[in-house]
């Protein structure tokens, strides 16, 4: 299910599904621990005997977030009831509290007795064993707490801090559902204490007048100690709830519309769309340094593994976007999170925890009896590649010296290593992480790494160093146009596999050129012309222009192929894709579902290679599509169902709302150029 509308500041993230219950709450790092464990916590309202959780049919729901912020509008109606709620929800911009203001609104003018209910049920440090859940007399609130992990819920009603009423108890252990049980009469059972498979409800009273409305808050205010929650929760209510949701609203306001970029050439669906993005992906971005793939928890159900990890080929990419924006501080922590952990051969393995550590990983370490390395060499490369576009941006020297060695000399050495006898990387999995070789993809990627590195050794006066690592890039474009263009077809392979190796590489896919129909150099590779938009690359970072003959025809039959023919529209990884595959008959038609990354790739092509103004509308339209996508929120999924449009697999994706900041900056830089030119640019050179 959709996280909808997440909330956080780089310690605390909390995510919502879109029925409006909370499902993950992240801390003390974005990805880690995930303290509910997907478990969803109820928002229920009782009146005048009546009762409704908020996720029930009933309910009208909108969820929105207030303009340019990381603070909710979720408007909520319910006939039956007679009630109107406006819920405002945020963490604070900078303590580790969880805020939440709920407006309460009479539909039937008469006088009602409202009660509103707030359910917690943690698995805290991801797990049910051990947990403890106690009223606290002295906050008049609940703490539930286990080791170094601690949360204190509390609210105020009607001026008056402290819950009206609670509920302490067992949760699916024994046949017991939880607390929230308790709720549904409208009375909190206000039992003081209880341990182990635990949850807790507690609840606030507001007295409302015939047409009248009433305020009540809840806060979560997490730590480190018993003490360290007291205390937290002394500031939410010497400060003031209201004050601390005013001033997360302003922070956010001041931080998305900091860098004077103009918009206002693109739609003002798209304008929309590029704001709430940066924000989006700034709930995403761990405090120190990490940047998580994803936070939807819901994706574990379907492969026993979640996306909360670090992706060094992500995060590089995310950096980019990030760096475009202004964001610079967010790109710096990346970069000194990457240099942590990259190996020290200068080479980073799979993905990695948000405190650095190496995750989960279904990369081997030997293939056929051989030993190999379980990398994706695009990885390593996109991140030196994304570390000098940074540079370029701020010429930030005093950063860049003490990651020299670790993010540029030591990868870029072990890329010039890491090469076979033709130039070309030796195999190494794909960027979809499915299939071992040697991929157009990660060719074009470490292209572009090798010539960034070159850039830096010249600046660093290191001219030799500069001078192989230039004439290492120039070798592997040659080998790029010898060994992966199939002139036969008039396109580039996604990947081609050593034929004394294919074996032990687990190289077997669709589209194989088998030797000798002039697609390559006999005994050489085996290529596979499966269409795959990866292939972009050859002109995304640096390694042959966009207007290049061949990058033309490639990009040409990448749209055709994999654009997704349904209402629904948007472009396909590659042919027959198997990812939650929704169409497995018309593949013909429907390649595979939808992916917002892959759709944007077309429209940076076509920003790229554009000679006037008049050529970038197609990527305005491109860009409209993804609007169309996304949620009410503004919230975007990793794919789509090609019929219904509904989100596939997690939501929100970072590397989806990247893409939508990294489209909009380049069109705008575009559209300055060509605007002020005077004349058709010169960008369609080979």
């Amino acid at each position: 299910m959709p996280r909808d509308i997440p909330v956080g500041n780089g310690d605390l993230l909390v995510n919502f599904d879109e029925l409006y219950r909370v499902r993950d709450v992240y801390y003390p790092m974005v990805g880690r621990f995930n303290h509910t464990g997907g478990h969803v916590q109820r928002l229920g309202v009782w009146a005048d005997g009546e009762f409704a959780w908020v996720h029930e049919d009933g309910w009208t729901r909108q969820l929105k977030y207030l303009p340019g912020t990381l603070v909710t509008e979720v408007h909520l109606r319910h006939e039956k009831l007679g009630l109107e709620v406006v819920c405002n929800d945020a963490v604070d911009f900078h303590e580790p509290v969880f805020l939440r203001r709920v407006l309460v609104r009479d539909l039937m003018g008469k006088a009602r007795d409202v009660r509103v209910f707030f359910h917690i049920d943690l698995s805290i440090n991801e797990s049910p064993v051990g947990d403890t859940a106690n009223y606290d007399p002295d906050t008049g609130g609940v703490v539930l707490y286990k080791e170094d992990s601690y949360f204190l819920c509390n609210g105020a009603c009607e001026g008056k801090a402290g819950v009206s009423q609670w509920s302490i108890g067992t949760k699916r252990v024994g046949g017991a559902e939880g607390t929230w049980r308790d709720a549904e009469d409208g009375v909190l059972g206000r039992n003081a204490i209880s341990q182990g498979s635990v949850d807790a409800t507690v609840g606030c009273d507001v007295k409302l007048a015939p047409k009248s409305e009433g305020v009540v808050y809840q806060w979560l205010a997490c730590g480190r100690t018993y003490d360290g929650v007291r205390q937290l929760n002394r500031a939410v209510w010497d400060k003031g709830p209201e004050t601390m949701l005013a001033r997360t609203r302003a922070y956010w306001n001041l931080w998305a519309s900091k860098e004077p970029i103009d918009t206002s050439p693109l739609p003002e669906t798209v304008r929309d769309l590029y704001m709430r993005s940066q924000l989006i992906l700034r709930t995403q971005v761990d405090n120190r340094g990490a940047i998580l793939a994803a936070t939807d928890s819901d994706v574990a159900h379907y492969a026993g593994d979640h996306y909360a990890y670090c992706w060094p080929r992500d995060g590089a990419l995310v950096a980019h976007a990030l760096i475009l924006a202004g964001q610079s501080e967010l790109s710096r922590g990346f970069f000194r999170y990457a240099a942590k952990v990259i190996q020290r051969n200068g080479y980073f393995l799979h993905k990695y925890t948000p405190a650095g550590n190496l995750a989960s990983s279904w990369h081997p370490w030997t293939l056929g009896g051989r030993t190999v390395l379980p990398i994706q060499q695009d990885e390593t490369a996109l991140v030196l590649w994304a570390l000098r576009e940074h540079f370029e941006t701020f010429r930030d020297v005093e950063f860049i010296k003490p990651l020299y060695n670790a993010l540029v000399m030591q990868p870029a050495a072990w890329l010039l290593e890491h090469r076979d006898h033709n130039g070309l990387p030796k195999p190494s999995w794909d960027l979809w992480e499915e299939r071992r070789g040697v991929h157009t993809f990660t060719v074009a990627a470490t292209i572009g790494a090798l010539v960034a590195a070159a850039k830096f050794a010249r600046d660093f006066g290191d001219v030799d160093r500069a001078a192989t690592y230039e004439a290492g890039a120039e070798r592997m474009k040659a080998a790029v146009l010898e060994y992966l263009w199939n002139p036969a077809q008039s396109r580039f392979a996604r990947m081609a596999t050593p034929i004394d190796s294919g074996a032990a590489n687990g190289a077997g896919s669709t589209g194989i050129d088998p030797i000798g129909k002039g697609a390559m150099k006999p005994h050489e590779y085996l290529l596979d012309m499966t269409r795959d938009s990866a292939n972009y690359a050859l002109f995304a970072f640096g390694a042959f222009r966009a207007g290049n003959p061949m990058v033309m025809a490639e990009m040409k039959s990448l749209r055709e192929r994999l654009w997704v023919n349904t209402p629904v529209g948007g472009c396909a990884r590659y042919e027959n894709d198997y990812f939650h595959q929704v169409e497995r008959v018309r593949v013909n038609e429907v390649a595979g579902n939808p992916w917002v990354i892959c759709t944007l790739w077309h429209a940076q092509h076509i920003i790229a290679r554009a000679r006037t103004a008049e050529d970038l509308k197609e990527a305005v339209g491109l860009l409209e599509w993804t609007v169309s996508r996304a949620r009410p929120s503004g919230v975007l999924a990793e794919q789509f169902n090609p019929f219904s449009g509904d989100p596939v697999s997690v939501s929100p994706l970072t590397w989806s709302h990247a893409t939508v900041v990294t489209t909009v900056i380049q069109y705008l830089r575009r559209y300055e150029q060509l605007s002020t030119s005077g004349s058709e640019a010169d960008v369609a050179g080979i």
